[in-house]
């Protein structure tokens, strides 16, 4: 270890900016068992670990960077499985730079970071080469069972946390396939389908039982699942789409980002989607501009560079160094030929039946505002225009209405709409009823996803632990 001054900081390999503007597939290649060996014997083993203290699921980083470094992958896996139920999938999309690598103490010492979400990537693939990751079978089975709502992150977290437990778990899901976010927001050029197919086979091997093309409220209330099982978690994440209130946003060709990344990601699943080949959703030879600065914008612009885009401009009304999204995910669209259009925020939609042109005006940076980022504000007579024949915007997402969708008035919401619930655990203000993820947080990351999930479940197992401890008290 230590040989962070001696060894430089070292990505796997990158497929060359032209070949990925016609490519779905991941754009890093693996590390090779020495390069990673070689990166993780780079870290400090840090007295005090930034990495896993800025890590949300605290992940023993230090731990198994010193075992990958030694050749015991074997161990190192299942030091990575042992805080984080999908350390493939957070190797790949978590924003390192923002949390465990934005936190190296090497990297503050102008060292460079270690590449601690490749090594991570590397190690989980290796577990999986060599039959070394296996379903969950419990201890001894349960006869209590737990309905799970929605099969994104926080639920593939929990159903794994409960099915270690033995309980009977079942997930109950309005789309086709499960991965929610992971399968229809994520573009396979970051995040590759069979990946998160290959966890969910895995869950259902362990014994979780999906149901697929269900929905809450039209197939069943929240009360009649509540009926049904013992306990229930509410992991739907937030879809809706924020909307902008501006001249012309009715116009056509203006498109929510989700709306967008389903319809490519089903299109790279070999579905057919009618709005993409009537060219709605497909940016092929248009002028797109995307509205917004996190991540969700930077799927939408790599997107629309594969699908032959005229060209891809991203309006922003902050500038590099106060957006929200990934740094590294700007610089490969970059790389890809996206143009950044900082410090710019849209007024109005131009044309007359479809978008042709968005009107912006230029933007300044005053104080900081309580993210910490500094506040836009508009400069006068500063207007221009954007030629545009697809309009996407990522402005983030906020909840739907779920105490109506699932006919449960009686569950509580906060005043931005994402359900109350106790932090750390889960509960609701109805017995029995946890909830988890985006759907209590806000949209937020996948790994903050799996940290609630993984809290709830184990919320779930004291509840229903005490449940059948009191009915055992007034048996006897």
């Amino acid at each position: 270890m230590l040989k962070f001054v001696t060894i430089g900081r070292n990505m796997p390999a990158k497929s060359e900016p032209s070949a990925r503007r016609d490519s779905w597939d991941e754009i890093y290649a693996r590390f090779a068992p020495d390069e990673a060996a070689e990166q993780a014997a780079r870290c400090s083993q840090c007295g005090v670990p930034f990495c896993q203290v800025h890590c949300p699921l605290h992940n023993n980083i230090p731990d198994w960077l010193m075992l990958t470094a030694a050749g015991r992958l074997e161990e190192a896996y299942e030091l990575t499985a042992a805080t984080n139920t999908l350390p493939e999938i957070c190797g790949r999309i978590c924003p390192q730079d923002r949390l465990c690598e934005g936190n190296c103490v090497i990297e503050t010492a102008g060292h460079g970071t270690v590449t601690i979400g490749t090594v991570e990537t590397y190690i989980v693939e290796t577990a999986f080469e060599n039959g070394w990751v296996k379903a969950v079978k419990p201890a001894r089975e349960l006869s209590q069972s737990v309905a799970i709502i929605g099969a994104g992150p926080a639920g593939f977290a929990a159903a794994e946390a409960l099915r270690r437990r033995g309980y009977q778990v079942h997930i109950y899901d309005r789309y086709d396939r499960a991965g929610g976010l992971l399968m229809y927001g994520i573009p396979s050029f970051k995040l590759e389908k069979d990946i998160v197919v290959r966890r969910w086979r895995l869950l259902e091997e362990g014994g979780v039982t999906f149901q697929m093309n269900f929905e809450v409220g039209r197939d069943a209330s929240l009360a009649d699942l509540r009926q049904r099982h013992d306990a229930v978690l509410i992991a739907t994440g937030v879809y809706k789409a924020r909307e902008m209130a501006a001249p012309g946003s009715g116009l056509g060709n203006i498109m929510p980002a989700m709306r967008y990344l389903t319809a490519a990601n089903r299109v790279g699943l070999g579905d057919r989607v009618a709005d993409f080949e009537d060219g709605t959703l497909d940016a092929a030879g248009r002028d797109v501009v995307v509205i917004g600065g996190g991540d969700t914008a930077m799927d939408c612009v790599r997107t629309a560079v594969r699908q032959g885009a005229k060209s891809v401009q991203c309006l922003y009304r902050r500038d590099r160094k106060n957006m929200p999204g990934s740094l590294r995910e700007v610089s490969n669209a970059e790389e890809e030929g996206v143009e950044f259009v900082w410090r710019s925020a849209p007024e109005a939609f131009l044309g007359e039946k479809n978008v042709n042109a968005v009107r912006a005006q230029r933007m300044r940076l005053g104080p900081p505002d309580a993210s910490g980022r500094q506040t836009p504000e508009p400069m006068e007579d500063s207007h221009f225009n954007i030629p545009a024949g697809l309009v996407i915007t990522a402005l983030g997402f906020d909840p739907e209405d779920i105490p109506a969708l699932f006919g449960e008035p009686a569950l509580k919401v906060t005043r931005w709409g994402t359900i109350q619930a106790e932090l750390g655990t889960g509960q609701t203000n109805l017995e029995g009823v946890f909830a988890a993820g985006d759907i209590v947080r806000g949209a937020s990351l996948v790994v903050w996803a799996i940290r609630d999930g993984r809290e709830s479940a184990e919320a779930i197992h004291q509840f229903i632990s005490a449940k059948v401890a009191a009915g055992l008290r007034e048996a006897s």
